[in-house]
């Protein structure tokens, strides 16, 4: 691992069923996720994924690249591009650092249908044994 390695994409497509089972998790009910009568009024003809969906799959994706041991110390994020259910993404992940013992990150996600951005710049560090 050096800076400029590639991390394994993560693509998931995040249907209405996985966006419920997030917000039952989270306690996140905010109607923009998943209410067509609230949706309609203000031009959106899909519910959004709550933002901090991402969160949690840059954490996935540093996880399942460096494994069980590593620790993730921190991650910022910031949105770009509402994304809707039946959406794919994609992360993607630079190492831009690794020094003592920690690797730091750079990150994207992006829309695969359509190509925009929906998060960038993101920035995680995580702790390898």
């Amino acid at each position: 691992m050096r800076p400029g390695f590639e991390l394994p994409r993560l693509e998931r497509r995040i249907e209405l069923p996985d966006m419920v089972a997030y917000a039952g998790a989270t306690w996140d009910w905010h109607r923009l996720h998943y209410d067509p009568a609230y949706l309609a009024p203000r031009g959106l003809d899909r519910p959004v994924v709550d933002g901090q969906v991402f969160g949690a799959l840059l954490a996935e994706q540093v996880q399942d690249w460096l494994g069980p041991a590593a620790r993730l110390r921190s991650l910022s994020f910031r949105f770009k591009n509402l994304v809707f259910a039946g959406e794919t993404v994609r992360c993607v992940g630079t190492v831009s650092a690794v020094e003592d013992g920690i690797v730091t990150v750079v990150h994207r996600i992006d829309v695969v249908d359509d190509g925009r951005v929906a998060v960038a710049p993101a920035t995680s560090t995580a702790r390898v044994p």
